[in-house]
């Protein structure tokens, strides 16, 4: 078997399922769990859930499980490159065959039934992928929202929400309460729950949610407490006091990231699974996220993130300010049109000495001259250049050794960067 050939077809199969659009609710997801025998009943895991931070909170969790000796799944989206990134097992991508022989596994079913949504596919794959390889526990991180996320079929050990704020508004309601009570669906029935929410009116939303539910509530500030300074992270939670932890993901706002994540380690502790200081220690050390505060270059210096909404883009503002020194900043950024340009423009643009307004190979993507006609009121000089990879050729070209390069705005954006950037490293799936 051309092992090449077979995984082009059948992933280009999955992605054909996204003409069928987002569509909300557990029962495809069920059934075609059911059609394989549930093999996700009996599973051990950890959901995340929130707006922002997911995907660093669960690398920080899967990281430290994998170093306390277990075997650890994770299922994440998007992927940046590959679509194998979406399935890992302690780091390491599910191999092609075994993708393949799954995604046919899944076509025959499929071909029976009104289709699911690309989504639901692939995290019925997910979770029939872990199954099969006996991992211990597996983070699986939900998709959009909670409550009617195709990830919500799942019984975890703990859940986490890590922050809330406006995002798919067209999905999850114009209001900040409708969209957390749509991410507050992940609060089960007594299961402990880890919150990093602020606002005083979500925090109180969640609390009824879990009062009502029997689950039992725990939250950063309050049950948990941390502080970040020069000398590393100082852990204060619901035993452990741990200080000096060194993070292995940069940026001021994984202080945070991994206080959610070492809350809900504890809560593993007391559910039976033995995580010694050291194993926490190492694990926070040795997380790596690709495409978040991702350095890839030095003089000048090329940073990658990943800041796809208002939220993020501040955080990520945040953390240059604090992390980087440098003479000028160039910023490269390419957003998704259906995201509120505007406010993403509004975060980092300010802090930019020169913004190239560029697009990646995404449908979805905005046009360059909508991102300039916003961008260009907040009084920065700036240019279009249409595609990304000229944008990039046109940035280096600008920069001088102590200039800093940012490039951010979309996953998308990031992951077609970091093909450019390392093409040995980062192959393209070609869809």
């Amino acid at each position: 078997m051309d092992i090449q050939k077979a995984y082009q077809d059948e992933i280009g199969y999955l992605y054909s399922l996204q003409k069928f659009g987002i569509k909300f609710g557990l029962s495809k997801t069920s059934n075609l769990l059911k059609t394989f025998g549930n093999p996700h009943e009996g599973q051990k895991y950890v959901h995340i859930g929130g707006t922002n931070g997911k995907g660093s909170v669960s690398t920080f969790i899967a990281s430290i499980l994998k170093e306390s000796g277990l075997k650890v799944g994770f299922y994440s989206s998007p992927h940046l490159v590959r679509f194998t990134e979406r399935f890992k097992i302690n780091g390491e991508e599910i191999p092609k065959e075994k993708a393949v022989r799954l995604i046919r596994e899944l076509r025959e079913v499929l071909a029976s039934q009104d289709p699911p949504t690309f989504f639901e596919a692939i995290t019925a794959m997910a979770l029939i992928y872990f199954a099969r390889e006996n991992t211990d526990v597996s983070v699986i991180e939900v998709g959009m929202g909670g409550r009617l996320d195709a990830t919500n079929v799942i019984t975890p050990l703990v859940s986490v929400i890590t922050n809330i704020s406006k995002e798919h508004t067209q999905y999850l309601g114009s209001r900040l309460l409708d969209i957390a009570g749509e991410k507050g669906g992940i609060i089960k029935k007594g299961i402990d729950v880890v919150i990093g929410a602020t606002q005083p009116e979500v925090i109180r939303l969640f609390e009824s949610i879990a009062s009502e539910k029997g689950a039992a509530l725990w939250r950063v500030g309050k049950d948990i407490r941390y502080r970040a300074g020069d000398s590393g992270l100082n852990y204060s939670g619901l035993k452990q006091r741990l200080r000096g932890l060194e993070l292995g993901l940069q940026g001021k706002f994984q202080a945070r990231n991994a206080a959610l994540a070492l809350a809900a380690v504890e809560r593993l502790e007391e559910k039976g699974f033995t995580i010694s200081e050291g194993h926490i220690r190492e694990g926070l050390k040795k997380a790596a996220w690709i495409g978040r505060m991702h350095v890839v270059a030095k003089e000048p210096t090329i940073l990658l993130d990943g800041a796809h909404n208002p939220g993020a883009i501040r955080a990520l503002a945040d953390s240059i300010r604090a992390l980087f020194d440098y003479d000028r900043m160039i910023l490269v950024i390419g957003v998704m049109g259906d995201k509120e340009i505007d406010k993403i423009l509004g975060g980092i643009v300010p802090l930019s000495d020169h913004v190239i307004y560029t697009r990646p190979v995404y449908a979805r993507a905005a046009r360059p001259e909508v991102l300039m006609g916003e961008g260009s009121r907040l009084g920065k000089p700036g240019e279009i250049v249409p595609f990304l990879k000229e944008a990039l050729d046109k940035a280096r070209e600008m920069a001088t050794p102590g200039d800093l390069i940012v490039v951010t705005g979309s996953l998308f954006t990031v992951g077609e960067a970091l093909a450019y950037f390392d093409p040995a490293t980062y192959i393209p799936d070609g869809f």
